[in-house]
């Protein structure tokens, strides 16, 4: 495949956790580029089918579908060639010989200027170069001169995940010992081991990709704010509507969730006490876990924008969230319908949190409406039930 010529190189994103993708947009998008985004192998492999425009694929490892990022980026390197491509991860570290020749590997969370000066480099056409926090003009030679230091976010991220990783050993060591005093054999140890590295190894990467999703989260909420406390205040929000869907998912083992359960977990939170101002009526079904933090963090910007701005900015106002599965088209549709709050407008700006709603459709391989009704705002998802629903 030829590269066309354009103004501005596309990057081709492939990721699928909802918050890591945007944090992975606004990376490429202030490197000078233009992002094209994708949720999983197949449908980047659709993308790169439709269109002779991609400059770079920038895509995570660990991933659902038919393949992974490892063999995605292998499959690229085979038919596409002139594609180049970076690779990202929180759990593997892929060798050089694992990885297609020319591709490059970083680990998560991301350092955001490393990855610009990465990516102008590759591209070979990168206009930007980050100072300071803001974009300049600049040239590819200083861009390509070496990484620049890391951010106070990032050293306080990496000094967080070494002192993880050293309770995550002494752990090792502790466990270890029990085993001892426990008068367990050789053979039931070595058993015992496997399956001790086995969980060190998922609680590692969930830590990992935990820490990315905070970082990303930080920094979107700063992004767009008009103040640090702005800013502040929305990033603890949505840390929390985070660590509620983590305290749901424990009590499940993080095996799936109560849909209902989800939504008035998400929602408690801003109901007055007593008023019952959130009514909800749906079936109940059993969701994957990726599905109930995309929703719970999708449901905390909904509920942070109708107490501001919506239903709940009056005292009379309400919510009502209904959702329905359709066996025969095998979708599940759910609306959020305010009612009873001022007259809507539509937002003067795109904000985080309409990007992030706005994302979740794509997230779960369906779509998403928002209407700024006068009478009152509605939100409605549209996807297939396979998408969110938990097997069996």
């Amino acid at each position: 495949m030829t590269i066309a010529s354009t103004e501005v190189p596309n990057v081709l994103i492939v990721e699928d956790e909802m918050v890591l993708r945007m944090r992975a947009v606004d990376i490429v998008e202030d490197a000078g580029f233009r992002s094209i985004e994708a949720v999983n192998a197949d449908q980047a492999i659709s993308i790169l089918e439709s269109r002779s425009d991609i400059s770079l694929l920038f895509t995570d490892i660990q991933m659902p579908g038919s393949m992974d990022g490892l063999k995605l980026a292998h499959a690229v390197h085979d038919r596409w060639p002139a594609i180049k491509i970076i690779l990202v991860s929180g759990q593997v570290n892929p060798s050089e010989a694992e990885r297609p020749a020319d591709s490059r590997f970083f680990g998560k969370p991301l350092s955001v200027e490393q990855m610009i000066t990465e990516l102008q480099a590759m591209v070979g056409a990168g206009t930007l170069i980050l100072q300071g926090g803001a974009i300049v003009p600049g040239d590819r030679s200083a861009a390509s001169s070496g990484p620049s230091p890391r951010s106070a976010q990032e050293a306080v991220l990496s000094a967080e995940n070494d002192s993880l990783r050293l309770l995550l050993e002494q752990a090792g060591v502790d466990a270890e010992a029990l085993l001892a005093q426990a008068g367990i054999d050789a053979e039931q140890r070595e058993a015992a081991d496997r399956l001790q590295k086995l969980i060190m190894g998922e609680l590692h990467h969930r830590i990992k990709n935990t820490l990315a999703t905070v970082s990303a989260i930080a920094s979107q909420s700063f992004r767009t704010a008009t103040s640090v406390e702005h800013g502040q205040k929305a990033m603890e929000g949505r840390l929390l509507a985070l660590g509620r869907a983590h305290d749901l998912l424990m009590q499940v083992s993080w095996s799936n969730a109560s849909l209902t359960h989800t939504l008035s977990g998400a929602t408690e939170p801003f109901d007055g006490q007593g008023a019952r101002r959130f009514h909800f009526n749906g079936p109940d079904i059993r969701i994957t876990s990726g599905a109930v933090i995309a929703l719970a963090m999708t449901f905390n910007e909904l509920c942070t924008n109708t107490t501001k701005f919506g239903a709940l900015s009056t005292a009379n106002g309400r919510v009502e969230v209904s959702w329905t599965t359709e066996e025969d088209r095998q979708r599940l549709r759910l609306t959020w319908t305010e009612h009873g709050g001022p007259p809507v407008h539509p937002p003067t700006r795109r904000s985080f949190g309409t990007r992030m709603m706005e994302s979740l459709g794509q997230q779960l391989n369906g779509s998403v409406e928002l209407a700024y009704d006068p009478s009152g705002f509605r939100y409605a998802l549209d996807v297939p039930l396979g998408s969110v629903i938990a097997p069996g």
